[in-house]
């Protein structure tokens, strides 16, 4: 099985293809090949940052002191 990257490998990789695609020295394929992956480690980046913020949002004041809640992605999984 593959393992999963970090967010910070996805946006390198997702950086350097926006490079690549934009210098336009690509063949018409190999782009495609490109906008393809760029298009998936997107998504995967922006699964991550709204995972990120409401985990952030979670952080909610009570009775003048700040506590995490736990999502429910976050609880184990009952079989």
């Amino acid at each position: 099985m593959k393992e999963k990257q970090s967010f910070e490998e996805d946006l390198k990789k997702l950086q350097k293809i926006v490079e690549e695609l934009s210098a336009g020295k690509l063949t018409l394929g190999e782009s495609l090949k490109k906008y393809e992956e760029g298009i998936r480690l997107a998504e995967s980046c922006s699964k991550e940052l709204e995972g990120a913020e409401r985990k952030v949002e979670a952080l909610m004041k009570k009775d003048g002191k700040y506590a995490l809640e736990k999502f429910a992605e976050d609880a184990p999984e009952k079989d």
